[in-house]
């Protein structure tokens, strides 16, 4: 009865916000391209025709190809497995560091929140693309290292939600009495600070992997991107200079990089407004 309580619960949060159930079907949408790729493309997008060119829905290539040949519509098809990849990996790591960082520092306090927040705020005055782009130019443009630094450098808006949660979740009552009950800080942190205090934090980067995906597609666009994988931003980058005779090179990557961040957004605010604590206790 419980379980299916739990269910109908979940079912009634997502479908009574609008913005969080569109970001979910729009997710599911994304997975299922993601799936069915080799299916729904019509070519391999790896592939050199010679059809070098051709506009929409000639000689069977529904968008058109490129200068090299290559269908779009395919190319926009595979796209979306490198995105998603971006977005999640890029996510983890900036989420999983930043509840990490931000939890210790909040919730041991002291000289070690001091230091911790210092180098928090260093990491955020530092402007974070043109960083990105040294460390690329340095270790390479692989696609494995753009969502490591990506990762790496956007931590720090993580670790101040983390760091605020853990401030407030210390002084509760049931912290405490772990506390007296002989419990060590550690298991208290890993117990009971991150579980209660994570859920902004989830907010914050499932709308962050929007900003992954534009930053992928911004490094790809400057021809910094990874060249052996298919990318909105180096679909929009080689068509660039087709653009007044093949402008669907570059507009449909374009249209699908903007649909995406939308699905992203809308899927991080709608999960920002469930998981608030004032939404949820304003609803009930």
């Amino acid at each position: 009865m419980d379980k299916k309580y739990s269910v109908k619960r979940l079912w009634k949060t997502i479908t009574g916000d609008g913005q969080l159930l569109a970001g979910i079907i729009g997710i599911l949408l994304l997975l299922l391209l993601i799936v069915l790729a080799p299916v729904l493309a019509t070519e391999n997008p790896y592939h050199f025709g010679e059809d070098v060119l051709v506009g929409l829905g000639e000689k069977g290539h529904i968008l058109g190809t490129n200068h090299m040949g290559q269908d779009i519509y395919s190319m926009v098809i595979y796209g979306v497995r490198t995105s998603l990849q971006v977005a999640v990996i890029s996510a983890l790591i900036s989420g999983v560091l930043g509840v990490l960082v931000g939890g210790v520092a909040g919730f041991f306090g002291g000289k070690v929140d001091a230091v911790v927040s210092e180098i928090i705020n260093v990491f955020m005055m530092l402007p974070s693309f043109f960083l990105i782009l040294l460390v690329i130019a340095l270790f390479g443009n692989s696609l494995y290292n753009v969502m490591i630094v990506i990762g790496i450098t956007t931590w720090p808006s993580n670790a101040k939600l983390m760091r605020a949660q853990a401030l407030s979740l210390r002084e509760r009552t049931f912290v405490k009495s772990a506390t007296a009950m002989g419990e060590t800080k550690t298991q208290i942190l890993f117990k009971y600070i991150i579980p209660n205090g994570i859920f902004p934090v989830i907010a914050n980067t499932t709308m962050g992997m929007s900003n992954a995906i534009l930053t992928e597609a911004g490094l790809s666009f400057l021809g910094l991107g990874d060249p052996g994988i298919i990318s909105w931003g180096q679909m929009i980058y080689t068509g660039k200079q087709y653009i007044t005779t093949a402008w669907w090179i570059s507009v449909f990557a374009g249209i699908a990089i903007v649909i995406t961040v939308l699905v992203f957004y809308l899927l991080g605010d709608g999960l920002n407004h469930v998981l608030n604590p004032k939404h949820v206790n304003g609803r009930e």
